[in-house]
């Protein structure tokens, strides 16, 4: 088989198995919309992957999820919705930066039937400023450890949010997952033609050399190209 096919087809590929696997769903395909309406760039997961993460998150058994990058709260629809089969009071605690998208995301999840905030909810302010409020909460036993953490935010702070997400996650079996690691490595020249930028770090490195976790990489083609996701286990 010609891997060159493979590639060139990945969109079809990922067309096709959306189209027979995930359900049509007007308030999603209505955030989209939105999302688009208002300026949102079209960064969010695509609706493969948004079926993934509710998945991993319906078999996780998870009961609260952390979410570090709100945008317009397409993925933070897919988890409030798996928490809520799950059977549980579980809720999923979102972070973002930027008001007018912490304020879309809002209505975005109101309009697809979660209610705010008692099933999801939407921090404002930058993740190295919100993570340690998050902390300190549960340090008081005001909210409980998370059980699944999805890090899709500005790449520069990758490593810092892994490495609170571990803190702020129940041990053993949480579940750590960040985003677009695979696009990181190559601008930065970790791996690939370009030149290495100074001072890049190399999360997969330094994941690798965590003993707190055990973690697999895996490189995905489809509707978003080359990309894909790092995905540890909380010991």
């Amino acid at each position: 088989m010609s891997t060159n096919i493979t590639l060139k087809n990945s969109k079809e590929v990922d067309s096709y198995a959306v189209s027979h696997l995930v359900a049509a769903d007007e308030a999603l395909t209505n955030t989209i919309s939105n999302c688009a309406k208002n300026g949102i760039p079209p960064i969010a997961v695509s609706p493969g992957q948004g079926k993934f993460l509710s998945l991993l998150t319906k078999m996780s058994g998870a009961h609260n999820v952390l979410e570090i990058g709100t945008l317009g709260g397409y993925s933070s629809i897919w988890f409030a919705r798996a928490l809520k089969a799950n059977g549980n009071n579980g809720k999923v605690t979102s972070i973002e930066i930027l008001e007018d998208r912490r304020d879309l995301a809002i209505e975005n999840l109101r309009n697809a039937g979660v209610k705010v905030p008692e099933e999801a909810e939407v921090l404002l302010g930058p993740g190295l400023e919100v993570l340690p409020r998050l902390e300190e909460e549960i340090q008081q036993g005001k909210r409980p450890k998370f059980d699944f953490v999805f890090i899709d935010a500005d790449w520069d702070n990758q490593w810092q949010y892994f490495d609170y997400s571990i803190k702020l996650t129940k041990a053993p079996g949480a579940v750590i997952l960040i985003d677009n690691i695979v696009q990181r490595m190559l601008e930065d020249g970790i791996v690939g033609p370009e030149k290495r930028q100074e001072g890049a770090i190399s999360v997969v490195e330094k994941v690798g050399q965590d003993k707190r976790v055990e973690a697999a990489l895996v490189q995905t083609v489809g509707a978003k190209s080359h990309d894909g996701f790092l995905m540890a286990l909380v010991l």
